[in-house]
């Protein structure tokens, strides 16, 4: 039985960490801006960021997928083992249900979604303001949703660390050699 993530699952849990949380402070920075062409830049930078994130959770569902996470340590209760799978499989719903609710939303408010700026995506539904602004409340939700999931993740895994002194925190880490 492995006790360590794969090379290729660290990276990608990794790079979609520092992807999500620069998406958290762009979007919260952003939406507080006047309209100006920085804005819409920024507001663009984030869209495509979101596509990004999105991609990449399809490839890390297809890698956990096919290849078996570590086993949880033996010492996990059966309440604190539900928790931790109910909080994965949370954080996957979310990896897909904020970018396309940002996509569905910039559709419905009028804005087309540029990935990197030169590949146009396809409008997901036809101009309509208050579904727009339905789907912006719902995207603002579920991104405060996920703020309170990755504070429960991340100390979840300290509590691994310094209290129980278990390797669920570092066997998603670089190996040392």
């Amino acid at each position: 039985m492995t006790t360590h993530y794969t090379t290729t699952a660290k990276a990608l849990h990794w790079s979609i960490a520092v992807l999500i949380l620069g998406l958290l402070g762009l979007g919260f920075y952003m939406t507080g801006l006047p309209l100006s062409p920085r804005k819409l830049q920024l507001y663009s930078w984030h869209k495509w960021a979101g596509v990004s994130v999105f991609l990449l959770a399809v490839v890390r569902l297809a890698w956990r997928a096919t290849h078996r996470p570590p086993a949880l340590p033996q010492h996990m209760g059966p309440l604190e083992r539900l928790a931790a799978h109910a909080g994965h499989h949370l954080l996957y719903v979310l990896m897909f249900a904020i970018p396309l609710s940002g996509w569905l939303m910039s559709s419905a408010k009028g804005f087309q979604t540029v990935w990197f700026g030169v590949l146009p995506l396809p409008d997901l539904l036809g101009k309509d303001k208050a579904l727009g602004d339905l789907l912006q409340t719902v995207h603002m939700g579920l991104n405060f949703t996920l703020v309170a999931v990755l504070l429960a993740h991340v100390g979840a895994a300290l509590k691994h660390h310094f209290i129980d002194k278990d390797d669920v925190l570092t066997r998603m880490l670089a190996r040392r050699t």
